[in-house]
């Protein structure tokens, strides 16, 4: 399997992207294209003594900067490093595309250059988020900030089919985020969304889901606008450097601290790998044709690795053949 590798996109580029892809080729026996400029790539890999074996380059110079207009993915910036690998992937010499660049940049890239799948209306970005009994997958997490209700419903069945197929979660449970638990709760959006999911009787449609039952657990797949979606996305974000800076506040200040520490040290270890996001891998573009990954702007090497490997599953579970087989189903029963 080979997957192409934004090289330049993300906030650690081109170190990060090198190490990650390099040791994603040691444990995932993948092969891996590397987008960007090949002279600088080599260097920075010589410089740091990383293996070149499994990885490939696909020279070229232009990088699209992550405060850049999205679009000029699709001429100013088509030979950039991300828009290279869209290429690649596009012209099928590569499995699947991973970047940590512009969120932006790459749901454009992903709708205009690798198309939607047929009948989809928007593609949404799906994120794993840990809560309470282990993570559920936020969906849309940023893609569409305005959203009508059959777009929602479509989120909805993405995202159940993604964990099923990728995550192995049979009939995962699914939320619609309102301001309460009743049907009539929230605006138009919400109800008018509320009632195609009812309906839909292959999703696992367990109400409304407040702000609060998020984080314990009560839904499998938390659906929303992207803009709600990306708040909840960062707020998680922040709770989780809050809980990481006041453990470190309370386990390493004085005596009885670091003596309390010593004693809760796996427990601890194992709370801090649940909140960290790297070891969740990517967020994979939803809708589209062909896999998209979306990493983390902060990526490091693990989270690199882990976001390849994401692609790697989404290949191997076909789920995007599933996605299209149950909207071809979906067009035939109606």
């Amino acid at each position: 399997m080979k997957i192409a590798l934004d090289g330049f996109g993300g906030d650690h580029a081109p170190l990060a992207m090198l190490e990650g892809a390099a040791l994603a080729v040691a444990e995932y026996g993948v092969d891996v294209v590397i987008t960007g400029d090949e002279a600088v790539l080599r260097k920075t890999a010589l410089e740091h003594n990383i293996s070149l074996a499994g990885l490939e380059f696909s020279d070229t110079k232009d990088v699209i900067g992550i405060c850049e207009e999205p679009t000029t993915l699709l001429q100013e910036h088509r030979d950039s490093s991300l828009g290279r690998a869209f290429t690649l992937l596009s012209e099928g010499k590569v499995d699947a595309l991973v970047s940590a660049g512009s969120t932006g940049a790459i749901v454009v890239g992903g709708t205009f250059l690798i198309k939607r799948i047929k009948g989809i209306k928007r593609a949404a970005i799906a994120s794993m988020v840990p809560c309470e009994n282990g993570s559920y997958l936020l969906v849309d997490a940023g893609a569409n900030t305005d959203c009508r209700p059959e777009m929602l419903h479509q989120f909805a069945m993405m995202g159940s089919m993604y964990l099923e197929s990728v995550r192995g979660i049979q009939r995962p449970r699914v939320g619609l985020v309102n301001i309460g638990a009743e049907e009539t709760k929230g605006g138009q959006l919400q109800k008018d969304t509320y009632h195609l999911l009812e309906q839909d009787k292959n999703l696992n449609f367990t109400g409304n889901l407040e702000a609060r039952g998020i984080p314990l657990g009560e839904a499998d797949v938390v659906v929303c606008d992207g803009f709600t979606g990306n708040v909840i996305l960062k707020l998680s974000e922040g709770w989780g450097k809050f809980l990481n800076n006041t453990l470190k506040d309370l386990f390493l200040t004085g005596f009885a601290g670091k003596f309390s520490a010593a004693l809760l040290l796996k427990k601890i270890s194992g709370l801090r790998k649940r909140m960290n996001y790297k070891e969740y891998g990517g967020a994979p573009l939803l809708g589209v044709t062909k896999p998209v990954i979306k990493a983390h702007g902060s990526s490091d090497k693990l989270a690199i690795s882990k976001a390849i490997y994401q692609a790697k599953l989404v290949v191997e579970q076909q789920m995007i053949a599933r996605i299209t087989k149950a909207l071809a189903d979906q067009k035939e029963e109606g």
